[in-house]
């Protein structure tokens, strides 16, 4: 059974093959509703525990992840997991490494690289990919690895 977001509910991005995945700021409290199946943490130092499975991705605020391999692998998982459950991706506040990871995710949903930055502010929040080396990390992305 598919289990996946409201896509009216706040925070939530539609890729364009219809999956949806919720963006969202930690530092703020979890929205009333569905909770996710699984979710994506993007952050400099471990997360606080959470009732669903989660991982976690080192990745200080303003920068790029400390291993971008393990993150293209999590991303991976996040892309193919929000086919069928509902998957959170989350950073401090929501835009930069958030907004990063969602540019990503549509890259692998079809997006060429050089769009996918403005996809997501279209689509999820305008100010989201705070840097310049935001912006580059998913110019430079690929769907294949």
């Amino acid at each position: 059974m598919t289990e996946t977001w409201d896509p009216a509910a706040p925070g939530v991005l539609r890729l364009p093959s219809g999956r949806l995945v919720r963006g969202r700021g930690l530092r703020y409290p979890v929205p009333a509703g569905a909770r996710p199946a699984f979710a994506l943490y993007l952050l400099g130092k471990e997360p606080p525990g959470v009732e669903w499975e989660h991982r976690w991705v080192r990745w200080p605020d303003f920068w790029l992840p400390s291993d971008r391999a393990a993150a293209a692998e999590a991303l991976r998982e996040a892309w193919e997991r929000a086919l069928s459950e509902r998957v959170e991706v989350a950073c401090g506040g929501g835009k930069g490494r958030t907004g990063t990871a969602l540019a990503c995710l549509a890259v692998l949903d079809g997006v060429p690289a050089e769009q996918a930055v403005a996809y997501v502010r279209e689509h999820y929040d305008k100010r989201a990919v705070e840097t310049p080396w935001q912006r580059r990390f998913v110019a430079r992305f690929s769907p294949t690895g």
